[in-house]
C-alpha cells in the first residue's frame, strides 16, 4: 500500500479500526506491555477481514516492538549518563509518531514509523 492512499481507499469502518490500531497502543501508558498488546489485538481481530486495518495494526506492532526494543538499550546504558538523553528523545518521538500515525490512519493513508525493525511483515 502506498503513503499517500488516497482517504476514499479506506471505508469508515477501516479508517476506525486503523486509528485503534495505532491508538490502542497509548494503553501502554497505563498498562505494561499495552503498546504491543493493543495493535496486536486490532491486527489478531481485523487481519483477515481487511488488509488495510491488517496493515496498520502491523506497522504500528513493529513500531511499537521496536520502541520497546530501543528503550530497554537506552535504559541499560543511561547507567553511562548517555542513555538519559536517548530516554527523553525515544520517549517524544514514540508520542509523536504514535499521532502522526493516528492522523495518517484517520485520514485513510499509511504512514510508515522511524527507526522500525520489521518483525512482522
Amino acid at each position: 500500500m502506498n503513503s499517500n492512499v488516497p482517504a476514499h481507499y479506506a471505508t469508515s469502518d477501516e479508517k476506525t479500526w486503523a486509528v485503534m490500531a495505532h491508538l490502542s497502543a497509548a494503553s501502554g501508558y497505563f498498562i505494561p506491555f499495552g503498546n504491543i498488546f493493543g495493535p496486536l489485538l486490532v491486527w489478531l481481530l481485523k487481519k483477515d477481514e481487511s488488509q488495510v486495518v491488517a496493515q496498520h495494526a502491523k506497522d504500528s506492532l513493529n513500531f511499537h516492538i521496536s520502541m520497546t526494543i530501543w528503550i530497554a538499550i537506552a535504559g541499560a546504558a543511561s547507567f553511562a549518563l548517555i542513555g538519559i538523553p536517548v530516554l527523553i528523545a525515544l520517549a517524544i518521538l514514540d508520542i509523536v509518531a504514535t499521532v502522526i500515525g493516528t492522523v495518517k490512519a484517520a485520514n485513510g493513508e499509511r504512514w510508515k514509523y522511524p527507526l522500525t525493525i520489521t518483525f512482522i511483515k
